[in-house]
């Protein structure tokens, strides 16, 4: 684990109050609960409903490629799951060809960008169009869709999320990245990456896809299950917030699961970080130094992984 360096605590919310809004979207407590504890917070000039609209996402907020950028080219794409609900639905990214003249665009590796425990949010389309300024081509499924979609609504997406069984979501997303591996404009290398649910998805993905995964590089998720650890070929960069306990806590063993079995690895504790560091429309959980180092060393490792030369079958 490298020890990386931050910046000073730019937080203006109490600690414990960030900390009882990642419970909240992780289902651990009720909406009465979370509102309750904040209520606890409350100090002259910082009121309980002041505290609340500070952590709730502001997606506008943490917009920083536009939908219309015309740099990049997008469109919803449905995929078929036969293993899974039957059918996903995601976002697919690619950087627009600067040569108008090839009817083909040159092959590109792929990244699978996947979401936190409420669906495809603003913030994950976001990041996949970041992906296809960095000449990746991106795919942002969203487990939702056979009830819906993202509804729009962060809470109600997580009570979607929560009635659909897990195990088919994975399957969603294992047909998925084998969908993106395997189209023409894909360069046949691809990664993945995710955020919370994304994160330990990605992690699992690395278990089950074997040589067909080069690399991954989860954000604050659960690690792979150990009995799938042997699988894993893909080279995995993980990312949690030093302030992040309960997951910081789990990394030695994680990481001593993926020497025992010789996996190429990179781990980083970012300092000043808690969950959700990276995303930048939830200013209270933003970190903007550590977040934007996270992305720098993500983009490096996966143009390390995934722009060789496919191996031969």
């Amino acid at each position: 684990m490298n020890d990386d360096t931050g910046n000073t605590d730019r937080r203006t919310i109490p600690a414990p109050a960030v900390d009882l809004y990642t419970r909240f979207i992780h289902g651990e407590i009720g909406r009465r609960a979370f509102l309750r504890g904040v209520s606890r917070y409350a100090v002259a000039g910082l009121t309980a409903s002041a505290i609340i609209e500070a952590l709730m996402p502001n997606y506008a907020l943490g917009q920083q490629v536009s939908r219309e950028d015309e740099r990049i080219s997008a469109t919803y794409v449905t995929v078929p799951s036969p293993d899974g609900h039957g059918w996903i639905r995601g976002y697919l990214v690619r950087p627009r060809s600067a040569d108008t003249r090839s009817a083909t665009p040159a092959p590109l590796p792929g990244v699978l960008v996947i979401h936190e425990n409420r669906g495809l949010n603003p913030h994950t389309e976001d990041v996949a169009r970041r992906f296809a300024l960095a000449n990746f081509m991106a795919f942002a499924p969203d487990t939702l869709t056979t009830v819906g979609g993202y509804p729009g609504d962060d809470y109600r997406g997580g009570q979607l999320f929560a009635a659909l069984d897990r195990s088919r979501m994975t399957q969603d997303l294992v047909a998925a990245a084998r969908w993106l591996k395997a189209r023409p404009d894909c360069n046949g290398r691809i990664a993945a990456t995710g955020f919370c649910f994304g994160g330990a998805q990605s992690n699992a993905l690395a278990g089950i896809l074997g040589p067909d995964l080069a690399a991954a590089a989860p954000f604050y998720g659960a690690a792979t299950p150990p009995e799938d650890v042997p699988n894993i070929r893909a080279a995995i960069l993980i990312h949690h917030g030093a302030l992040d306990t309960r997951l910081a806590e789990a990394w030695p063993a994680q990481e001593a699961e993926l020497i025992r079995h010789n996996i190429r690895h990179e781990g980083h504790l970012w300092p000043d970080s808690v969950h959700g560091f990276f995303n930048d429309a939830t200013p209270e959980r933003y970190n903007p130094v550590t977040a934007a180092q996270a992305w720098d060393r993500t983009l490096a490792w996966f143009n390390a992984h995934t722009r060789m030369a496919t191996p031969a079958a």
